[in-house]
């Protein structure tokens, strides 16, 4: 029987997600955007409830639009020089008032316990600190740049102490030198290296835009790291003045690649105006944001006994469509080693299977499946390449296949019509009139 609960298929669809996750060390960046907006209260939630599902939680905040308004309140005037905020004394004083402002404003939220609330019962801990040390960014193209400075060291294991006992620690966009200095950095150098030095498993970057774009304005829900910094080469060419800082979206993609690089598996920018979207991000297949990686996490690949259960889950409602023959549990288990399947982040997205006739030299495709979810890619033909480059393996010359529904999406890829009495002997004895399938062959070179 199958539970039409919107709710309980989602938990029970999150389940392994939840697994995953527990332990595991994610970095999440919130600009001081993200902490104005409306929907900050609700982001706060779903931070309280991944502590309680055992996520180690470093927060790293900025403070940018709430700097820009008490330098605009007290008449100080906003100085950026290649694409870095000048902080002399003066703004130094409204960055410090501004940061700190805001700490004590997520230490708050954080300590919510209200009945009848999300963080009743949370009992929170949260633990902020001088956990990273700073330089001075000095002189640029001949201007000091006065206490503005960048990350010189992250003390990882005060942090990784901190995250064992269960707390959450919240860091901002301040350093301090071993001379006792304080100077203003990056929230995005903060973040990016703070996950580098604890060898997160995400990094987690709120943004306006919630991920990247294509021309057709459909978001793109992956990104490799060398197209995000191809996109971050082409922004700043052509759209970046050095007295501007960059666009968030440029930055936050800058920060994803240099994270990228240095061993962080996976990035994400999602939306902070978007209530969810942390959640919807990290407990469902598909994501809501843009998940920048270093490589792939789709993979083309010889099926194994432990993929039997995604394939049947994946066939099932082709062959109650009639698209695709029954197979049984046992006949797959016997059959698994013919298979090849797309993967992606552990489930099974697609399948074909790859029967040899060696004394014909010809091979028949069959089982050929996409998730309906992933369906409109070039997951078809990634799968159609890997089955004729097993069957050239195979010292096979040519490919077959019987199918019902699907023939002009093979013909479009070298299929030819063929007769019945043109496939294997074995074949044509197990051939199955009532479906009345149609034969296609498709030589190999």
């Amino acid at each position: 029987m199958i539970n039409d609960n919107p709710y309980v298929n989602w938990f029970r669809h999150s389940s392994p997600y939840i697994n995953a996750h527990r332990g595991k060390t994610f970095v999440l960046m919130l600009g001081g955007e993200a902490l104005a907006d409306p929907n900050f209260a609700n982001i706060i939630h779903d931070i309280a409830l991944l502590n309680s599902l055992g996520v180690k939680l470093v927060l790293v905040h900025g403070s940018r639009p709430q700097i820009e308004a008490k330098l605009e309140q007290q008449n100080i005037e906003d100085w950026v020089h290649h694409h870095l905020r000048v902080t002399d004394t003066e703004t130094l004083r409204c960055v410090i008032e501004s940061a700190a402002s805001l700490r004590i404003e997520i230490e708050a939220k954080l300590s919510m316990g209200l009945a009848n609330s999300p963080m009743h019962g949370a009992k929170i801990r949260v633990c902020s600190g001088n956990f990273v040390t700073a330089r001075p960014f000095g002189v640029y193209n001949g201007v000091d740049l006065c206490h503005t400075g960048e990350v010189r060291r992250v003390d990882q294991d005060a942090i990784r102490q901190q995250l064992n006992i269960n707390n959450i620690v919240l860091l901002s966009h301040l350093g301090y030198s071993p001379t006792g200095e304080v100077f203003n950095l990056s929230v995005e150098d903060v973040a990016t290296q703070v996950a580098i030095s604890l060898d997160a498993d995400k990094l987690i970057l709120f943004g306006e835009d919630g991920g990247v774009r294509d021309s057709t304005e459909a978001l793109r829900s992956e990104l490799l790291a060398d197209t995000a910094e191809r996109l971050v080469n082409q922004y700043m060419a052509k759209h970046s003045s050095p007295d501007q800082v960059p666009s968030e979206l440029c930055r936050h993609l800058q920060a994803a690649v240099t994270a990228s690089r240095h061993g962080v598996a996976r990035s994400h920018l999602i939306s902070y105006r978007e209530d969810g979207a942390l959640l919807s991000e990290l407990f469902s297949r598909n994501g809501i944001g843009t998940m920048v990686i270093e490589h792939s996490y789709e993979q083309v690949r010889a099926a194994t006994i432990e993929d039997v259960g995604g394939i049947l889950e994946l066939i099932r409602p082709m062959e109650e469509a009639g698209i695709l023959v029954r197979r049984s549990r046992e006949l797959l288990e016997a059959e698994i080693n013919q298979f090849t399947v797309v993967a992606l982040d552990g489930a099974i997205v697609g399948c074909a299977a790859l029967y040899p006739f060696p004394e014909e030299q010809i091979g028949e495709l069959a089982c050929v499946a996409i998730s309906q979810e992933y369906r409109g890619g070039d997951r078809g033909e990634k799968l159609l390449r890997a089955i004729e480059e097993s069957a050239r393996e195979q010292h096979l010359t040519r490919l077959f296949v019987l199918t019902t529904r699907t023939a002009h999406w093979f013909i479009e890829r070298g299929f030819e019509p063929a007769t019945i009495s043109s496939l294997p002997n074995k074949k044509q004895e197990m051939y199955n009139y009532q479906r009345n399938s149609k034969a296609f062959v498709k030589p190999l070179e």
